[in-house]
C-alpha cells in the first residue's frame, strides 16, 4: 500500500498546519509562538504516534503482516494508536500491557476490547523484559510471521516519519521544543536539524529541547542516543527534566489551571501529560528568559 493510500485509509489530514498562538506570558517579551497542530492529524492516532508508526506500517502492509505485537501501560497513547491502525487495516494486535487492568480497563484499553485486540497483562518484571533479546526472540517464535514495534514506536524506522515534522515547516525557528518519553520525536528532529538535511535549510542553527514528561534522568538521554548516528549524539539538542510533575502521567492543581488558563487564551486544548507539560516548561523558561 502506498503512502497517499494508507493516508486516506486510515482518515488522516496531513500536513498539520503550524500556528501562531498568543498567549500573554509569551507577547509580553516578545517572543513568537507557533504550534506544529499534529493532533489535528488524526482524532484517535494522535500526533507524533502516526509520525512514528508510519514507516513501520506501510511496508508491514506490502509483507501482508497478519499480526502486530507492542507494549505500553494502560494509559499508552502508542498502544491506542497502534490498535486504531491495526484495526482499520485488518491486522491481529496483540498489546502487552504493564500491570493488570482487567477488573478495570482504561478508556484506551476499553477500546483496544472493542477493536477485538489481543490484550496480555503482564507484570513489572516481564514487562522490563520488553527490550531484551532473548525475550524477544522467544515472542518471535510464539507468534511466528509477527511484526514487533518497541514501546512508544520509537526505532530507526520512527525518525524517517519525524522528519517529515521539518520538511512541513514553512518558517525557520531558533527553538523547537519537544516533549519526550521514549525519545524517538525527539531523536528524528535532531537527526534533520544536524544534517542539514530539512527541504528548506531552515533549520540548521535550531536549538532543540526536549521535555522530559516522566523521571528519566540520563535514561532518556540514553534512549534517545541509542537511536541516533554518532555525529548527532550531542550536537544542538537536549533535555530539560525539571518538568516531569513527579513522574509519567503525574500531574497536580498547577499544571491542570495552566492548561485550563491556555485554553481560556488560545483555544487549545492541552493535556497533562505531554502536551500540558511542554507548554508549562515553555512559559517558565521564557519567564526565566532562558529562551
Amino acid at each position: 500500500m502506498k503512502k497517499n493510500n494508507l493516508l486516506t485509509k486510515l482518515g488522516i489530514t496531513a500536513p498539520s498546519v503550524e500556528l501562531i498562538i498568543q498567549p500573554d506570558w509569551a507577547t509580553k517579551h516578545g517572543i513568537t509562538l507557533v504550534v506544529k497542530r499534529d493532533d489535528l492529524l488524526h482524532p484517535l492516532i494522535s500526533g507524533n504516534k502516526w509520525r512514528k508508526l508510519k514507516y513501520a506500517l506501510i511496508p508491514a502492509i506490502e509483507a501482508k503482516t497478519t499480526h502486530i505485537i507492542s507494549f505500553g501501560g494502560g494509559f499508552s497513547n502508542h498502544v491506542h494508536a497502534l490498535g486504531y491502525c491495526c484495526q482499520q487495516l485488518n491486522i491481529q494486535f496483540t498489546a502487552i500491557i504493564r500491570g493488570d487492568y482487567s477488573l478495570n480497563p482504561s478508556p484506551m484499553l476499553q477500546d483496544l476490547i472493542r477493536w477485538k485486540a489481543n490484550i496480555q497483562y503482564v507484570d513489572r518484571q516481564t514487562y522490563q523484559q520488553r527490550t531484551n533479546p532473548d525475550y524477544l526472540q522467544t515472542l518471535q517464535q510464539q507468534y511466528p510471521d509477527t511484526l514487533i514495534i518497541p514501546e512508544g514506536g520509537s526505532q530507526l524506522q520512527a525518525l524517517k516519519g519525524v522528519t517529515e515534522i521539518i520538511d512541513e515547516l514553512q518558517s525557520p525557528y531558533d527553538y523547537v521544543l519537544v516533549p519526550v518519553a521514549s525519545g524517538g520525536t525527539l531523536a528524528g528532529l535532531a537527526t534533520v536539524i544536524n544534517t542539514g538535511l530539512n527541504n528548506h535549510n531552515t533549520l540548521t542553527d535550531c536549538t532543540i529541547i526536549g521535555i522530559g514528561v516522566l523521571k528519566g534522568e540520563g535514561y532518556l538521554e540514553q534512549l534517545v542516543t541509542d537511536l541516533l548516528a554518532k555525529d548527532t549524539q550531542t550536537r544542538s539538542w537536549h533535555i530539560n527534566h525539571d518538568y516531569h510533575f513527579g513522574g509519567y502521567a503525574k500531574s497536580n492543581h498547577v499544571l491542570t489551571e495552566f492548561c485550563q488558563d491556555f485554553y481560556q487564551q488560545t483555544e487549545i486544548k492541552l493535556e497533562t501529560v505531554y502536551s500540558g507539560k511542554l507548554l508549562f516548561a515553555l512559559r517558565d523558561l521564557i519567564a526565566k528568559w532562558y529562551l
